[in-house]
Order: C-alpha cells, then sequence, then structure tokens
C-alpha cells in the first residue's frame, strides 16, 4: 500500500500548484491526523486541537502584538496549534514545543517538517515536572504562548512538589490540587510568559471559573494580578475525545498592573453541526 501511495504521488501533476497556494503535503498531513483524531475515541483529543478552534486562540492570542519572535506550546501534541500561531504571527516566529507522549511528540516534528518549519524546536517530556526550555535554571520566557492542555490530569504533582522553589510557579499556599491539574499548566503558561509584554491563550474546562478550595485562592491570586483580559465561552461538543465545554483564557501581561476588569464572551451558541461535533 505504501508503494502504491508513492507511485501514486509520484504520477500526480503538481506543476500548477504554487509555494504559496497550497502546502499540499502538510495540508493532507493535517487532514488525516483530524480523521484520525475524530475517529480515535477519547484519546483523540489528546494530540490534535480542532482547526476552528485553534485559529479562534491564536487569532485572539496574537491580535494586536507587533513583535512576536518566540512562540512556545506546552503541550503541543501534533504540533497543529503551534503551527496555527506562527502563522498569525507579523513575520514569522520560531516556534518551541514540548510534548510527554513520545510518539505524540515525534507527530508534531514531522508535522513541522511537512509544513516547511525547519526552524522549530520539539522536546518530549513532562512539562509540569521537567520542563526542557529554560535558561539560567529559569523557565525560558516567549512572547506568544498557546496551550490545549489535557484537561483535568490526575496526578500530575511529582518532581515539582507543592512547594516549586525552582520555577515559581506556585507555592505551597497556591499549589494546585494533585487530582486536577488545570491551573498547573495555567501557572506554567503564565509564568512561560515574557515579564511585562507577554501575551496568550489557554484552553481549559469551565470548572477552572468556580472550582473551590485551592483552586478559588489561585484564581483569585490571577484576578489580582491582573493578568486575565479575557475570557471566551465555547460551545459544548466541539473537542475530539470530550463533550464538554470549555473556555479560552487569554493573558496578557502588557498593562496587568492597571487593569481593572476581565472581557467575557459567551459563545456557547457559535456553532454550526458538522457530523456528530460541533
Amino acid at each position: 500500500k505504501l508503494v502504491k501511495l508513492l507511485n501514486g504521488v509520484a504520477d500526480m501533476n503538481l506543476g500548477d500548484v504554487k509555494d504559496h497556494d497550497i502546502d499540499a503535503f502538510g495540508d493532507a498531513y493535517e487532514y488525516l491526523m483530524t480523521m484520525y483524531a475524530s475517529n480515535a475515541g477519547k484519546s483523540g483529543g489528546e494530540f490534535f486541537t480542532p482547526a476552528d478552534v485553534s485559529e479562534l486562540l491564536t487569532r485572539l492570542g496574537t491580535v494586536g502584538k507587533k513583535e512576536i519572535n518566540k512562540v512556545y506550546d506546552p503541550a503541543c501534541g501534533s504540533g497543529s496549534l503551534l503551527l496555527r500561531a506562527i502563522g498569525e504571527t507579523p513575520n514569522g516566529a520560531t516556534p518551541y514545543g514540548q510534548e510527554k507522549d513520545n510518539s505524540t511528540a515525534s507527530l508534531a516534528i514531522l508535522n513541522m517538517l511537512l509544513h516547511g518549519v525547519d526552524t522549530a524546536t520539539i522536546e518530549q517530556g513532562d512539562t509540569i515536572n521537567s520542563p526542557e526550555f529554560t535558561e539560567g535554571g529559569q523557565l525560558k520566557t516567549f512572547d506568544v504562548c498557546v496551550a490545549n492542555p489535557p484537561f483535568s490530569t490526575k496526578s500530575w504533582l511529582g518532581a515539582a512538589g507543592k512547594d516549586d522553589t525552582v520555577y515559581h510557579r506556585w507555592t505551597a499556599e497556591l499549589c494546585p490540587p494533585d487530582k486536577c491539574g488545570d491551573y498547573a499548566f495555567l501557572l506554567h503558561l503564565i509564568a512561560s510568559m515574557k515579564p511585562g509584554t507577554g501575551r496568550g491563550a489557554c484552553i481549559l474546562p469551565h470548572g477552572v471559573l468556580f472550582r473551590g478550595n485551592a483552586e478559588y485562592e489561585i484564581r483569585k491570586h490571577i484576578i489580582r494580578q491582573g493578568w486575565i483580559e479575557g475570557i471566551v465561552g465555547l460551545p459544548a461538543n466541539i473537542f475530539f475525545g470530550t463533550g464538554i465545554p470549555a473556555s479560552i483564557i487569554l493573558i496578557n501581561k502588557q498593562g496587568a498592573a492597571d487593569r481593572k476588569g476581565i472581557f467575557f464572551v459567551d459563545a456557547k451558541d457559535g456553532f454550526v453541526k458538522d457530523g456528530n461535533k460541533n
């Protein structure tokens, strides 16, 4: 079958296809991953963000920012969100990504190469407990950070410990619960944004907006810092592997000290049906 595929590609007339018109192999690869994710059940959502959500998130995360040199995704999956993000930058940008699953990290590397992005750095490993992108013992910071991390990861609290004295993402008093890692990813994302100028967007389940106990205290701290610029409530049943609704959390460190409020958009009805998904 592979030989037939190669022969079929060799026989195609690509003379009329211009590089700037269509990235034929990259687009085909993305299409095949979309088809696989939609049929992979629960595991499908672990490595691929739907294209419509990627476009919305990256446009919101980069709009108005004129200087973007480095873009980072701490849970990059197959790299689709990173590719979309650098496509939204004014002059292109260098992508950096980390992915816990080894085979999925390989998918991301291949995805970058098939889209002609040879400047990407994709690392494999546990971002929360063993971040690969560091400088001088601290987290490397980026102009724009985007993420669609796994929802409500259980038992995420490992080497980092309850008091993250190494990377200063959380403290013993403001530590996300071990049974739910949503805020661990959000705090990591915030810490990975350049001080004073960093922007970003993260997809998280609606629970981060109202859950109590430790998450309430963390949420209060983040809001008082002025980091959250806006929240977009998304429709249900748009992600692969889960039907629950989620939110896009927009973070902007620029002007955080003077921020007086948070802009909310209720977009739960902003969808069309596409087969069994919204």
